[in-house]
Order: C-alpha cells, then structure tokens, then sequence
C-alpha cells in the first residue's frame, strides 16, 4: 500500500489515462480527490474507484478557473483534511481535423526520403484555441500546483505529477503545435518549481508519455487511418502503444516516497520520440 494514509488530488480523472492513475492510487490506500468538467464521466470514474475498494470524492472542476480551482482544494481539505500529492492531468489534446490532403502529408512526413510539403495547421490556429490550450494546459497545472504548494509548504511534505507529452519534449507532434508548446511549458515549469521546493520535502516531476491507448489518441489513429497506423507502430521499437495501467504506474512511482526524483521528466514511450 504505497499510498496508504495519503489524500491525492488528480485532475482530469473522467475518462482514459487519468482515472487509470486514480484507480491505481486508490488500490494503493489513496484517498482520492477526482475533477473533471464531465458529470457523466465523474461518475463512471467514482464508481470505478469505490469498486476497487479506494475512498473517493468527486468534483467538477474545470481547472483553467483559479476560482474553482481553490474550490477544488477547499472541498479535498474539508473533506479529507490536507493534500499530499497532486497528479495535473487535465488537458486538452490534439483535436484539429485532419483531411485526406493533409493525411497525405502526414504520411510523408512520417517517411524518409520522401518530397514532403506543409500541413498547414499553425497558419490555421485561431487565436480562441490556442489561448483555450494555454488555459487548461498550463495554466490549470499553475492554479493547482499553487493551490497544493499552500497546503504542502506548512506540512514539509508533497509529490506533484504533471502529465507532460513527448510531444512537449521532441515536438515530433506536426500536427498540434499548440499542444507541443503547453506541453514543453509544462516540463520547464515543473523544473523549475521542483528546485524551489525540494528542500520542503516536496518533490516534483513530470510524466511525459509517449503513444497511449486513450479515447482522444484512438481518434487521432483513426484519423490518420491504416498507413499512417501502421508507420507509427513501426517507428516504435517496442511495437505498440502503452497501455493506461502502464502509465498510471509510473506516476504512482512519481506520487510516492520509493524515489529521489526531483524535476525529471520521464517519458514511458517504448523506445519510440513519437
């Protein structure tokens, strides 16, 4: 019982990677403290977590509001009495369309030598969504770090997970040049943030995932339809993808007191810069 006597907070908990790590924290002992801005995916997530035994509060919490973000917290103390570790995985993916011309491109860009042309989708980023991918990516990972950092300094004790990409670290990702950013935002802040607080006891990493099996990548692959698939799975040395158990039990690794990381960024990705 890695987590055992220890309150969690895990953003982004509704659906794919993020209830899988607050069911992992919850079969650890965890106390778990769940958000997400779907009711119907709360649920589903809560039930899934009382299934397996853990103790679970559900909030919804769309965390590029610092007001309900301090909400969020506020019900997590007053309900469990503190925090001590907190996992930022609420995100927005990649979602921008991708047609049969620019799947075309893709797939060139996906091989060597090839004539290859523009994707053109920077040029086509309004200016609502890229600051829609700022407030949730980044500044939801600030307004909860900031509001866990308020209960953790007092304590001299906490772990904070940030869901990163590798897209944030090898930007390989063409197609969503907003994500690659917020995401490589997200691994200097948590730099950053880990030497400050480090001598507190608090640590500080991120995950940076590479290929994983979520709803939201399952419609990126079917979008890129059966050869961009099938050129992806090749240009990973592991062969496939990574599951959401698999991930989650890195950032259990990363939530708990077994290791002496602080400000790492480690990217489960099957050997794969994808």
């Amino acid at each position: 019982m890695r987590m055992k006597d220890k309150v969690a907070v895990v953003t982004g908990a509704g659906p794919g990677l993020g209830k899988a790590i607050a069911v992992t924290l919850a079969r650890e002992g965890a106390k778990v403290v769940i958000c997400d801005v779907s009711d119907a995916s709360l649920d589903e997530a809560r039930r899934e977590i009382e299934e397996a035994g853990g103790t679970c509060l559900a909030v919804r919490c769309d965390v590029s509001s610092s007001a309900e973000v301090h909400d969020l917290f506020a019900a997590a103390v007053e309900q469990f009495g503190t925090v001590h570790a907190l996992v930022n995985n609420a995100a927005l993916t990649p979602n921008r369309p991708i047609d049969t011309e620019r799947r075309n491109t893709l797939y060139a860009y996906l091989q060597t030598p090839v004539e290859r042309d523009s994707l053109r989708f920077t040029s086509e980023i309004t200016d609502e969504e890229w600051l829609r991918y700022w407030d949730v990516n980044v500044h939801g990972v600030f307004y909860c770090t900031r509001e866990a950092l308020r209960l953790m300094e007092p304590q001299r004790y906490g772990r904070i997970v940030n869901i990163a990409s590798i897209a944030g670290i090898s930007a390989r990702s063409a197609h969503s040049p907003h994500y690659s950013a917020t995401k490589g935002a997200v691994v200097a802040f948590t730099r950053s943030v880990a030497l400050e607080v480090a001598g507190a006891n608090i640590f500080v990493n991120a995950m940076a995932p590479g290929g994983v099996a979520t709803p939201a990548f399952n419609g990126y692959l079917e979008q890129i339809g059966e050869t961009g698939r099938n050129r992806l799975w090749q240009s990973c040395p592991a062969g496939r993808f990574g599951s959401v158990d698999e991930y989650a039990s890195t950032v259990l690794h990363l939530a708990s007191d077994e290791h002496y990381l602080v400000g790492q960024a480690i990217s489960p990705n099957g050997g794969s810069a994808i």
